[in-house]
């Protein structure tokens, strides 16, 4: 199966280009804007409508800065440090979601403290959110062509433009699927059921770190990394330290709390 030919651009007016990818993380951000909205009128945090947009604008800041620079950090250190100017050429491309991570998490804590909201409620919002902006920048990367997986004879597999004449797992679509859509809703089943403060943020670090390693036993290790001791890659080391804090925080938050009946 060939890959789809996909324009990675959406429109082109003059020499502006509107790429997929890009627009991804638009849909995503606004988005979140909705469902964190709504998140927190039902948790009846005082957050009005502009306090949810400063929020997300805080965020995007987070994502990006902390994106990138836990790119140039975890994965091409050496390459940036040669020519650091590259650090801003964010048009190239290489964002981290471990780095974006942090990045939020800096964010959100600012936000907390200066607005005098409580900081677990407010990564709980995150989130229940999150995993909506990264199923769609899994759908912009294989858009993109790019992060493809390794190769394989599954009669689902792509013959990638840039991935050589094999075929080769679709890794974004499983990422979308997983980081995604099943992230998604079981971040809000949890969250529903048990309730109790950063439960939300819990099981959205316990099961983005599951799906991530699982899934980067299928993707391309990076070609400058390779594999760390034949088997680990870098996505899978920061992967698993997010799937035991996030799964021993789940338990610690609601050990012996009584789980409650409801609707997701």
């Amino acid at each position: 199966m060939h890959f789809p030919a996909i324009d990675p651009v959406f429109l082109r007016l003059g020499p502006l280009q509107f790429r997929w990818y890009g627009l991804m993380y638009v849909i995503g951000f606004l988005a979140s804007y909705f469902l964190i909205r709504n998140e927190a009128r039902r948790r009846k945090l005082s957050m009005d409508n502009e306090a949810v947009a400063d929020f997300i604008f805080c965020l995007a800041l987070g994502v990006v800065l902390g994106g990138r620079l836990g790119y140039v950090l975890f994965y091409d250190f050496s390459s940036y440090l040669s020519h650091p100017l590259r650090i801003f050429a964010i048009w190239q491309g290489g964002m981290s979601f471990h780095g974006g991570l942090l990045g939020v998490a800096v964010a959100g804590l600012w936000y907390a403290r200066r607005f005098q909201l409580p900081y677990l409620q407010l990564a709980d919002l995150v989130a229940l959110a999150a995993p909506v902006g990264l199923g769609l920048g899994r759908i912009g990367n294989f858009i993109n062509g790019e992060l493809y997986g390794r190769p394989t004879t599954v009669p689902w597999g792509m013959i990638f433009p840039d991935g050589g004449p094999l075929p080769r797992h679709p890794s974004q679509l499983y990422e979308a699927l997983l980081e995604g859509v099943v992230l998604f809703f079981l971040v809000r089943f949890l969250a529903r059921r048990f309730q109790a403060p950063g439960t939300a943020i819990a099981a959205f670090l316990g099961g983005y770190g599951l799906f991530r390693f699982v899934v980067e036993l299928f993707r391309q290790p990076d070609s400058q990394l390779g594999l760390y001791w034949g088997f680990f890659s870098m996505g899978q080391l920061l992967s698993l330290p997010l799937f035991l804090a996030g799964g021993i925080l789940l338990v610690w938050l609601n050990w012996k709390k009584k789980p409650k009946d409801v609707t997701v």
